[in-house]
């Protein structure tokens, strides 16, 4: 089977498990509360504590994958991600639960950006998005089964079986790991940023950290707020240190290309709104509308169909359209689409929520892909590791302040009560897709030809870019 093939389906065998994850647990946030004695919206930390590790532990995997080598590294942060899945189905108490999740997101920020390097390093720039749209599509089969399995599992038998379910796909993926990928690693290592490692880490666990504490307590107390200025204070130290250091843990100067920068700016607003459905919608079924888990899920399973199907096709509407028009346009469309879940009534006919569901789906599909490759559009291998780890973290980074800012839209929109009414979510989805929507200003600064060559509109035989810049 040709490289451009097995790679990323191997690949996907770590985004499956990670979107299995995460799709299910959401589903299944008001009996983990139950089961806990926690408030439902307090279990939002459930998953922006799996984020916040994520993103904190992140910018250390391009540098770790190239000292170690990628497949090493991806192996034990699959075995890692794994035994982090094992001790979740253990926790007795809300604070374990959170622990085991930090777990689960180290190894996670190991495991996804790592199979993303050594993809987009094995592959050649000219195939690169239809070897991303292969390797997406098994990772599909995550989201689409995430919410009926999550919620047939909690309905019938323990939520703990959610995590557990994980254990199979990862020993599987270890093994098809060893035998198939090549050790792909960067020659010209650069010295390990100690400094800017504890100070981005600080900066982005006490930055989100103090404002996920504020949402949990809906009030400003002072170690919050304390938590919060320094985290503030170490990034903009970190700021300040990444201009001086020769080989920053965060290349900072990548946002200096047109393309890339793109793909952060307008790509972390977009996901700061969409990256809050899967958290919000579950929770209006089930705290709305009285659907139960398994019910829910089957709904919520039709956004991933239509992500299914696009993926198929994403490729040749670039060709047609190019990126710059898709981004824009297309994610105007998919904002649209998330904001009309505020119009949901328990009334509402099932088949046409789902129908809504589904369609948002597919110009999501597409959105993320567009966004995912135009990174990659002018970045040359030397910079890959450091493209990828920078890409992840901004997009763990966006979807859980997503959660957190739709929490916190919940908290006060539901005003202390402690059954959420159907308006506060109706509201807060028409906030969310007014905020995914302006990311669109973003891509308005892409010119016209950018990501030409990725889209298939331009042949160029070298198989580098040239540059653009807006």
């Amino acid at each position: 089977m040709e490289r451009r093939v097995v790679v990323p389906l191997i690949v996907a065998f770590a985004l499956l498990m990670q979107n299995l994850d995460s799709t299910a647990i959401v589903t299944s946030l008001p009996l983990i509360a139950a089961s806990l004695q926690e408030p439902t919206l307090r279990l939002h930390m459930v998953v922006t504590g799996y984020m916040l590790a994520f993103a904190t532990a992140l910018p250390i995997s391009g540098w770790v994958a190239d000292r170690y080598g990628a497949r090493q590294v991806f192996r034990i942060a699959m075995a890692i991600f794994t035994i982090g899945s094992i001790l979740c189905g253990w926790a007795n108490s809300f604070e374990e639960l959170i622990f085991y999740r930090i777990v689960q997101g180290i190894g996670g920020a190991l495991m996804v950006p790592v199979g993303r390097l050594i993809l987009v390093r094995s592959v050649p720039k000219s195939e690169l998005v239809a070897a991303m749209a292969l390797m997406g599509m098994p990772t599909i089969i995550g989201p689409l089964l995430g919410p009926v399995v999550g919620g047939l599992i909690a309905t019938v038998s323990s939520w703990r079986w959610i995590f557990w379910i994980n254990v199979p796909i990862g020993a599987l993926g270890i093994i098809l790991v060893t035998k198939y990928i090549e050790d792909v690693r960067e020659t010209d290592l650069r010295p390990f940023d100690r400094k800017g490692f504890i100070l981005s880490g600080l900066g982005l666990a006490g930055t989100l950290f103090g404002i996920d504490t504020v949402i949990s307590k809906n009030a400003f107390d002072p170690f919050s707020v304390a938590i919060f200025l320094g985290g503030l204070i170490a990034l903009l130290l970190y700021v300040r240190h990444a201009r001086k250091a020769e080989h920053p843990i965060l290349d900072l100067t990548l946002l200096k290309i047109a393309t890339f920068r793109a793909s952060i700016t307008g790509g972390s607003i977009f996901r700061m709104g969409v990256g809050a459905n899967p958290f919000l919608l579950p929770l209006m079924l089930q705290e709305g509308f009285g659907y139960s888990p398994f019910q829910s899920g089957l709904v919520t399973c039709a956004s991933a169909a239509g992500a299914f199907g696009m993926r198929t096709v994403a490729r040749r509407i670039l060709r047609r359209f190019g990126f710059r028009h898709v981004l824009v346009w297309n994610g105007i469309i998919a904002s649209m689409m998330l904001a009309s879940c505020g119009f949901f009534q328990s009334n509402t006919p099932t088949v046409l929520m789902m129908g809504v569901i589904f369609m948002g789906g597919v110009f999501r599909s597409l959105e993320f892909t567009s966004i995912s490759a135009i990174a990659f559009a002018e970045i040359e291998s030397p910079q890959m590791s450091h493209a990828t780890s920078f890409q992840q973290m901004a997009q763990r980074l966006a979807m859980s302040f997503g959660v957190a800012v739709s929490a916190f839209f919940l908290h006060q929109l539901s005003d202390g009560q402690p059954k959420i009414p159907v308006e506060a979510f109706q509201m807060a989805f028409f906030l969310i897709g007014l905020l995914s929507a302006t990311a669109s200003f973003s891509f308005l600064r892409l010119a016209p030809e950018a990501g030409a060559v990725l889209a298939g509109r331009a042949a160029i035989g070298s198989g580098r870019t040239r540059s653009f810049h807006s």
